[in-house]
């Protein structure tokens, strides 16, 4: 019996590529991961601490084998996380071979973080990302990396080595163009080592929402000191984001164009996708699919969690958004400058808070660990 159509096929349709931002052992077992990847155009996944950290802490899907690993003597909670993140991770590998094998190595991706700890180390990252690379063991998972200047390094040596890499926790424009540089210089440096360029793939994370929670709040600061109307800040409001991120597309197609990329392309090189993360709607005044409808195009690809992509197959529009309307994009942000909120300082703290976030993630989940390992009868 053919599938209904719904509006996530016509999103896929668009050229944006569909990616679950979630992951646990109990969707993985049921058979559900499956079913949406067949039925939802679902084309991918993203996990992070985060996730984990609320999967391991809320049941009991892991237990069976924390407590046969502790049997067998593993005591370390790090160790027990990779064990149970790695074999997650491999299981949704599998899940998306299929669709890995029908895109030719272009989508079918499952993301794996490096630890928060490692954001401001590139050699650590570069370390810790083999090994993980290792540990999973398929060719369809992406290893993810913050976008410090950092991570740029590692990103570098990470794809001449012939690793997929999705870069993290981009807010600002700039911070992207370092990013792409980083990935064009090591597909050239794996280019001169004789390497196969057509199997190496990358994303480059946009966190998006959490730009106008930050501005948002600003703009009513403004009016409330009386120094912007309050017509001015609404029709501001819920826009920042969404200029910004169509602004770091237009670097996109800039980038991936020209003698440079021509150079790379013709010995099969992937562009490295601009991925929108963070697309769930913060302010419930704005429609809960916002951040997926106005950042629509092709070779883009967004990350939903559950609930935003459930609303989005309900009553998503789809439409190409993600380059519409130039001129409102400049004005948006020349607004903004114009009223002195300065969207570079704004989008430096967004980075240094997100690696906050995800270290205090990652140490309640670690913290967990040590306690789940002294109720399974550890000594």
């Amino acid at each position: 019996m053919p599938l209904t159509p719904t509006p996530l096929h016509a999103l896929h349709a668009a050229g944006q590529s569909i990616w679950l931002d979630f992951i646990d052992r109990a969707m993985l077992g049921s058979g559900t991961l499956e079913k949406r990847i067949a039925g939802e155009a679902l084309t991918g996944m993203t996990s992070n601490p985060t996730i984990f950290e609320k999967a391991l802490a809320t049941g009991r899907a892991y237990d069976a084998q924390l407590a046969a690993a502790i049997a067998a003597g593993a005591r370390d909670a790090w160790t027990l996380f990779e064990l149970v993140e790695t074999d997650d991770v491999r299981v949704a590998c599998d899940a998306f071979a299929g669709v890995y094998a029908a895109t030719n190595g272009q989508d079918g991706y499952v993301s794996i973080e490096v630890s928060p700890g490692s954001a401001h180390d590139a050699e650590a990252t570069i370390a810790e990302a083999h090994r993980l690379w290792k540990t999973v063991d398929r060719p369809n998972v992406m290893i993810k990396v913050p976008g410090t200047p950092e991570g740029c390094v590692a990103l570098t040596r990470l794809i001449a080595d012939g690793l997929n890499v999705n870069v993290t926790l981009l807010f600002a424009v700039a911070a992207y163009d370092r990013v792409v540089e980083a990935y064009l210089t090591g597909l050239e440096q794996r280019a001169s080592a004789g390497g196969d360029l057509a199997r190496v793939a990358s994303v480059a994370s946009f966190f998006v929402s959490r730009v106008d929670a930050a501005i948002d709040p600003m703009l009513d600061r403004l009016v409330a000191e009386g120094r912007l109307p309050r017509e001015r800040a609404t029709a501001l409001q819920g826009r920042a984001a969404i200029a910004n991120a169509r602004l770091a597309y237009r670097r996109f197609t800039e980038r991936f164009n020209g003698p440079r990329w021509e150079a790379l392309a013709s010995r099969g090189a992937q562009v490295q996708r601009p991925l929108w993360a963070s697309t769930s709607t913060k302010n419930p005044a704005y429609r809960d699919v916002l951040y997926v409808e106005q950042l629509i195009g092709p070779h883009t690809v967004n990350t939903m969690p559950p609930a935003t992509l459930d609303a989005f197959r309900d009553h998503g529009l789809v439409a190409r958004t993600v380059d519409a309307e130039p001129e409102g994009t400049d004005a948006v942000l020349a607004d903004l400058a114009e009223l002195g909120i300065a969207l570079d300082a704004i989008t430096d703290t967004l980075l240094a808070d997100g690696l906050t976030a995800f270290q205090r993630s990652f140490d309640t989940l670690i913290a967990g660990l040590d306690a789940k390992v002294t109720a399974l009868g550890a000594p």
